[in-house]
């Protein structure tokens, strides 16, 4: 029997299995934290859908999302990604993740962590939303202002307030799944 879910994530088992597994769970490993702000981040201007497609190229290409590795690429590596067809191949998301790289590590220099920085934006505990149906999730809310506004000033790109919103809900901070979903947290 299928598992009621939210609607956004019927479209095909990858969506499914991303909504079953991932979407609001709560999650404090800085690694993931760094793919899914990035990914987020190249999310923008198109669907989530096409990038959770692109997520294996994107590990690949990215050094499975070694900061460290990241923050040092050359014009070289730069051109490499310019032409990978598994990956969205727009030169600004692309510096622009090389520059987050930069952030993040000042962020773990100063706070032994992203994990401890990024989840002080929810008071380190996750926000258990009940929401009736997709139409009342909001696309932004005061902490994702917040968290938007602090790590814009940190040198950190692609993270409007909308897009540090669907990072919330995409590492668990936030729990939006829908009353009538079999992840409703009641």
């Amino acid at each position: 029997m299928e598992k009621n879910r939210c609607g956004w994530s019927l479209k095909d088992q990858l969506y499914k299995d991303y909504h079953d597994n991932e979407w609001g769970v709560p999650n404090h490993d800085d690694t993931h934290l760094f793919e899914m702000l990035n990914l987020e981040g190249a999310q923008a201007g198109l669907s989530w859908y096409t990038v959770l497609t692109k997520r294996e190229n994107y590990r690949a290409a990215f050094d499975q999302w070694d900061a460290n590795k990241i923050a040092r690429y050359t014009e070289k590596k730069i051109s490499s990604l310019l032409e990978n067809p598994g990956i969205i191949r727009n030169k600004l998301k692309i510096h622009a993740t090389i520059g987050n790289a930069k952030a993040f590590l000042a962020v773990q220099k100063e706070f032994g962590s992203f994990d401890k920085y990024i989840w002080q934006f929810v008071g380190h505990k996750p926000i258990l939303n009940r929401f009736a149906s997709l139409s009342n999730v909001p696309a932004k809310t005061a902490e994702s202002d917040a968290m938007s506004k602090d790590l814009l000033k940190r040198g950190f790109k692609f993270v409007g307030s909308t897009i540090c919103y669907a990072y919330m809900q995409a590492t668990g901070m936030v729990n939006d799944h829908v009353q009538g979903c079999w992840k409703y947290k009641k």
